[in-house]
């Protein structure tokens, strides 16, 4: 597979990196696009408040330029949190996209969005502060109603970006559960 792998809102962080080797020991080709121009940050906050600044709009031209000389491929969007909602964003509006891998978050949905059968992957905590119970549930069946194929995995104590060993959110078996249920969604694609 083809796989774009877009970075939280901590930046293009070593954990992005690890995750992107991951993948291409498995065979896959990754690119991890840098939207925050070499810039990373070690809360939340911090992130966010560059994230703000930056906005939406100029986040998602970065992808989509990041994007554009792959898409003809087929690329699978994946992300993690902020870039999960950026790879939503994207593949929703791709209509050569293969799949959907989401960590830790999730994207609001266009009213008129429409896919055919799009193969989607969610990996979430349980609970999850940003990807609270009743958001997920009305996700679920908005991305149903899209035309999206969906699979939900929650993990229940994990922190919000429990697959990144450098923050306090880590779950180590978690993760480890996350990367192996991951790597068989890439094998069906």
């Amino acid at each position: 597979m083809n796989i774009m792998l877009f970075h939280s809102t901590h930046g293009l962080r070593p954990a992005v990196r690890a995750a992107a080797d991951r993948l291409r020991s498995a065979g896959h080709e990754v690119w991890t696009p840098d939207l925050f121009e070499g810039r990373t940050f070690d809360t939340v906050e911090e992130g966010m408040a560059f994230n703000t600044a930056i906005g939406k709009d100029e986040l998602l031209r970065r992808a989509v330029l990041a994007a554009a000389p792959y898409s003809e491929r087929g690329l699978v969007y994946a992300g993690f949190s902020l870039g999960a909602s950026i790879a939503q964003t994207l593949a929703l509006g791709d209509e050569k996209a293969r799949g959907l891998l989401l960590l830790h978050g999730t994207s609001d949905l266009a009213p008129n969005t429409s896919v055919d059968d799009l193969p989607v992957q969610l990996h979430v905590a349980e609970p999850d502060p940003f990807e609270t119970d009743d958001w997920l549930s009305a996700w679920y069946l908005q991305m149903g109603r899209a035309g999206a194929d969906v699979e939900v995995y929650r993990y229940a104590g994990a922190g919000h970006l429990y697959t990144d060993p450098d923050l306090p959110d880590y779950d180590e078996e978690a993760a480890e559960a996350t990367w192996r249920v991951a790597l068989g969604f890439l094998e069906t694609l």
